[in-house]
């Protein structure tokens, strides 16, 4: 069963395409990763999907309704967090725990059983007084999402939701989304941190309005790339990359840390081959090189590469 159906979603602000013809669907209680860099459609996307924006064309089934022709219905049955934490800055936990409340219809009972849970999972037990704002991000990351599905909504949209946001409490704030799936909650997750999309069932990547590619996070890895990925390490990194680039040899090359992965055509085949020829061409000295498994940021930017 399926919680989301896009079918050819558009948006035009006057001249400018911000979404294409986009096309998905996303299951109930998956985990479904919207990829993309900024500006590439994706915020525009869940307001339509929220039945915030209305599209040019095409339309979307949000948990069963039209956001179209029912635009009102979908937003009983979703939750939305932004990157920017939808809480006040000037309330208490409590206030916010209550006013969110309030907002999605919960009194008495109902409403004392879901701020509970929201202080459970949000570790903010006998700190219902303290302002919202002196929290630390992920503890308010926690709480924000906690206010975001307090009506149990059928659906969650996360738009940028660990965006500054330190790693360990991204681990944490991820726990909780996968406790939500399990529970039967679909979660449509943006994010600029590849590695999260790991942890996604399944992924969309964007850009320029359009989808480029749909998968779980192996179906990328092995279908979008089927070269040779190099992880070289160098003391003359950013010269190597600048001279890789003109190489007939080298179809992508980035730099990843102190390390730069260069993906090669099928001629080359072996680490030492590929070194010789480097440092030949180059007279760059190689400190380290090595094949690895490509990382969802490798088929991103190979796929973006392609492009220009």
């Amino acid at each position: 069963m399926n919680s989301i159906v896009a079918d050819n979603l558009t948006k035009k602000f006057g001249s400018f395409t911000s979404v294409d013809s986009v096309s998905f669907s996303v299951k109930q209680g998956e985990i479904f990763g919207f990829l993309g860099a900024n500006g590439a459609g994706k915020s525009t996307t869940i307001k339509m999907l929220c039945g915030l924006l209305e599209p040019t064309s095409g339309d979307a089934a949000v948990g069963g309704y039209s956001i179209k022709k029912e635009a009102d219905k979908v937003k009983t049955v979703i939750g939305y967090m932004s990157q920017r934490f939808s809480l006040y800055n000037d309330l208490t936990v409590g206030e916010n725990i209550n006013f969110f409340g309030g907002v999605y219809g919960l009194y008495g009972n109902s409403l004392k059983e879901r701020r509970e849970w929201i202080l459970d999972i949000a570790n903010l037990r006998g700190k219902e007084n303290t302002l919202t704002g002196s929290l630390p991000g992920g503890v308010k990351q926690r709480l924000a999402l906690g206010t975001a599905v307090i009506h149990r909504p059928e659906i969650v949209f996360l738009d940028e939701p660990t965006s500054g946001v330190d790693p360990v409490s991204r681990r944490s704030f991820w726990e909780l989304i996968h406790s939500l799936s399990e529970e039967g909650t679909t979660v449509f997750v943006t994010t600029h941190y590849l590695e999260e999309a790991e942890f996604c069932s399944n992924i969309i990547l964007i850009d320029a309005g359009r989808l480029i590619a749909e998968g779980n996070s192996k179906f990328l890895k092995s279908n979008y790339i089927t070269n040779k990925i190099f992880e070289i390490r160098s003391p003359g990194l950013i010269e190597l990359l600048d001279s890789a680039k003109k190489l007939p040899f080298v179809e992508d090359v980035s730099i990843f840390g102190n390390s730069i992965h260069l993906m090669v055509t099928s001629e080359i085949e072996e680490a030492d081959d590929l070194k010789n020829r480097l440092e030949s061409i180059t007279g760059i000295k190689l400190t380290g090189i090595e094949v690895i498994p490509p990382s969802l940021e490798d088929v991103f930017i190979h796929l973006l590469e392609g492009k220009k």
